[in-house]
């Protein structure tokens, strides 16, 4: 595609899902491959807008801190995989951000993914859910309670108890303290 081609395309793309104006000349300012890159992937996903900044923004700083073009890192093969994918384009869509997310935060992706291997290595009873923050957006664990009865409930109870010490070293991890550098 011609460079007016493509910011024709990329114009009318954002006019239809009114973005920003802002967002638009930091669109148009990327290079024509960056450019090209970012319509592709907008179109395949047929993203909305909020859901394209956020890509955007993620990418961005992805580049600046890696040196790398957009359309390289769109490149990847961990999100070829999703864009070139089966399933539905909202899907991917929330599949891409998820990727770009670990990508942007590394640290962060591996500290939850601890978290959840400590969690399941509890061994709670079928009954017990226990969620950690959603990507640590704050020091918040629930714990939800499913028992049919009072003597399911009393046994429930009874095995959160006896996993009382290691449920609070989690919520001290999912807040924040307890880590080395090395552990994450």
């Amino acid at each position: 595609m011609n460079p007016r081609a493509s910011e024709d395309a990329i114009r009318a793309w954002a006019a239809a899902r009114h973005l920003p104006e802002s967002h638009l000349a930091r669109w148009l300012a990327l290079d024509a491959g960056d450019r090209a890159a970012l319509l592709e992937t907008a179109a395949a996903l047929r993203m909305r807008a909020g859901r394209f900044i956020a890509a955007f923004d993620l990418i961005d700083e992805i580049s600046v801190r890696e040196a790398a073009p957009a359309q390289a890192i769109l490149a990847r093969a961990e999100l070829r995989r999703i864009l070139d994918g089966a399933g539905s384009a909202p899907g991917r869509a929330s599949a891409l951000l998820a990727a770009l997310r670990v990508m942007r935060y590394p640290r962060l992706a591996r500290t939850t993914d601890r978290i959840a291997r400590e969690i399941a290595a509890l061994g709670l009873p079928r009954g017990i859910r226990v969620s950690a923050p959603r990507e640590l957006e704050s020091d918040e664990m629930k714990i939800e309670l499913a028992a049919h009865g009072g003597e399911e409930l009393r046994e429930l109870i009874e095995a959160l108890a006896r996993r009382a010490g290691d449920l609070a070293r989690i919520a001290e991890l999912a807040g924040g303290s307890g880590w080395t550098d090395d552990e994450v």
